[in-house]
């Protein structure tokens, strides 16, 4: 082989190493997202501050940072944080508010939120709903994965599933904004995505803002599993953005256990707290 030849191809080999393409690939990134944030500079879409490198996610890492999880001891049942409780009784407390439940209880085993509604949190959760941010949902999909990984045993499924918007809604949104985080968090978990296990036959109200009755009112016989639908015996990861009255999930996991699922486990992004600190949690 020729000396030019020769030289060609050692370059060539070079270029072609895994240290080289590490090095060439991640310099052409970071030139590329400071030239992205430099020629065309965004704003994140909470506080308007202008975003310092090119993401898919438009929300600047103050905001990002901002998003409080929720810690401590929480009721085993409804996932609600309570104050004063440690120890060994930490891991199975029950609130007053489940144990003293007047309608017999919620219908899921329990439910896990990875944060608190609140702050800049609630103007990311929009973006999602709203805007079909889709790299939201892998985002906060990577924060439930957390969570059910944490949860250990008690927190294991066999499908995923996302609460489902009733088909109306669905068609007018262009997408269903559970699904966007349900998807990418059964992918990490390596659990089969079941979307069309779960029905919303009663649309939920035009009315915006609902009362906390309202809002049981709203899902009573709202959801059906699909005809054909396998659910026997399985363990449920029923997943929903919000987590408010536990109206809906409490609706859907009726709808499950009726169709013979094993468990259902609830996994929201946040947790709204309700004005009136004696009224049960979504």
């Amino acid at each position: 082989m020729k000396a030019g030849g020769s030289l060609r191809a050692n370059s060539a080999a070079a270029a072609g190493s895994p240290a080289a393409r590490g090095f060439t690939g991640g310099w052409f990134k970071d030139v590329r997202a400071a030239l992205l944030s430099v020629v065309f500079p965004a704003g994140c879409r909470i506080c308007d501050r202008l975003l310092s490198e090119a993401t898919r996610i438009p929300i600047c890492n103050e905001c990002l940072g901002s998003f409080g999880p929720i810690t401590g001891t929480v009721c085993d049942k409804c996932g609600r944080a309570v104050e004063g409780v440690g120890g060994s009784d930490a891991e199975t407390f029950v609130c007053p508010t489940c144990a003293n439940d007047e309608r017999g209880g919620y219908a899921f085993d329990r439910v896990r939120s990875w944060a608190v509604y609140e702050g800049a949190l609630v103007r990311a959760i929009l973006l999602l709903k709203f805007d079909n941010i889709d790299p939201l949902g892998k985002l906060f999909a990577r924060r439930l994965a957390e969570v059910v990984v944490d949860g250990g045993a008690a927190f294991q499924g066999d499908v995923v599933v996302p609460v489902p918007l009733h088909r109306q809604r669905e068609r007018e949104r262009g997408y269903n904004q559970a699904a966007l985080i349900a998807k990418p968090l059964a992918k990490r978990l390596g659990l089969p995505y079941k979307s069309v296990l779960l029905t919303r036959i009663r649309p939920r109200p035009d009315k915006h803002l609902l009362s906390y009755e309202e809002r049981w009112e709203s899902v009573r016989g709202a959801f059906a599993t699909r005809p054909g639908s396998q659910v026997d015996n399985l363990r449920v990861l029923l997943v929903d953005d919000v987590m408010t009255s536990g109206a809906t999930l409490d609706s859907c996991a009726k709808t499950l256990r009726g169709a013979g699922a094993r468990s259902v486990i609830g996994l929201t992004v946040a947790r709204a707290v309700l004005r009136n600190a004696t009224e049960r949690l979504r």
